[in-house]
């Protein structure tokens, strides 16, 4: 079953909302009003996150951190496509809006960026993998995934992402070669956002899309405006359907931008072109949803200062549930090593028992 709107690496992007938040397509929209409401609060809550985040950073209470700013369309519209009950996703580092709508809590994603060993922990019935930092490297692992549970008799789909830097790694063309070869259920979303830090994709590839190098692994690849909500729920919908139904991967490419720097040790306004970002804040993928939204009379300001209102109180008590947690101490760093420990290693975490708690930065 393969889906019948697209067109494979078609020449444009897929559709089906312009930039003021008009439908492009007859029938109706692929959600709800209250459904897409829901979508654009989460959107919006990760778009809040993203500024606290950027400040604590700055405070030296977070990590190194990476904003989604931009690119929230890109990776929610696909998690909306999955049933959280049997589907996995493996992301990579910029994928909050879909790990929120998977189920994993917002103070475990807070906890991962301010160095607390629990932020790695995914609460059981998450089905969601830990971040990934290295680019690429979670795309085998996504595969290998996929072909596990097809073994095992799941119908279950795997979504990764990777951003268009990820595609010039071998992991890239590893994973995809074999997930082609084994058909394995996996959708792999390339997030477009038109950098590698600072490498522009046009010095990176030759290439017209990136979704055309599917044809070289047997699978199809569709070209999709990831800044289009809908358009992306749409066409991973479909690549889901076809991994669930025994027919192997597909690649998508979600056309988007970075809004904001690579992570906070970026400077973006040394190699971006200002009038290009300010011609792009008018494609913004919130802005979008919320004229959607407001033409079918749900938005308007005084829904905007509520959801606002609401996101920020969300946010405060996660980072405060976040800042709760117990510091972690020296022996902490003993754990999740061996299943059975040597004795030499039990050893070693009685004498860091013995030792003072280190002191959590916070």
């Amino acid at each position: 079953m393969e889906p019948a709107f697209p067109a494979k690496t078609a020449a444009e992007p897929y559709a089906v909302l312009d930039a003021q938040g008009r439908l492009l397509t007859d029938g109706p929209p692929p959600l709800d009003d209250a459904a897409t409401y829901d979508a654009l609060r989460t959107m919006m809550l990760v778009r809040h996150f993203d500024a606290r985040a950027f400040s604590l950073q700055r405070q030296g209470r977070f990590g190194t951190f990476s904003p989604v700013h931009g690119q929230e369309a890109a990776s929610l519209g696909a998690a909306l496509a999955l049933d959280p009950e049997r589907d996995w996703i493996v992301p990579q580092y910029r994928e909050l809006p879909a790990l929120l709508q998977h189920g994993l809590p917002l103070e475990r994603f807070a906890l991962y960026f301010m160095g607390h060993p629990a932020g790695g922990y995914i609460p059981e019935g998450v089905r969601v993998f830990p971040i990934q930092i290295g680019i690429a490297a979670q795309l085998p692992h996504a595969v290998g995934l996929a072909w596990g549970l097809r073994y095992q008799g799941s119908d279950s789909v795997v979504v990764t992402f990777c951003g268009d830097g990820g595609t010039s790694e071998g992991d890239f063309h590893e994973a995809l070669n074999l997930a082609g070869v084994r058909r394995a259920p996996v959708v792999f979303i390339i997030q477009n956002n038109g950098w590698a830090i600072s490498t522009p994709t046009t010095l990176q590839t030759a290439a017209t899309h990136l979704a055309s190098r599917a044809t070289g692994y047997g699978m199809p690849g569709y070209l999709v405006d990831g800044n289009d909500l809908f358009a992306v729920l749409n066409v991973v919908r479909a690549a889901v359907a076809r991994a669930r139904a025994g027919d192997g991967p597909t690649l998508v490419e979600a056309l988007t931008y970075r809004m904001g720097p690579h992570n906070t040790a970026d400077d973006p306004r040394r190699y971006v072109d200002r009038d290009v970002l300010d011609a792009r804040q008018e494609l913004d993928p919130i802005l979008r949803l919320q004229r959607y939204l407001s033409s079918r009379g749900r938005w308007d300001d005084d829904a905007a200062q509520r959801v606002q209102a609401e996101i920020a109180t969300e946010v405060d008590t996660a980072l405060e549930q976040a800042m709760s947690y117990p510091a972690p101490t020296a022996a902490d760093l003993m754990d999740h090593v061996y299943a059975d420990e040597p004795a030499r290693f039990t050893r070693q975490r009685a004498w860091f028992e013995q030792e003072e708690d280190v002191t959590w930065r916070r």
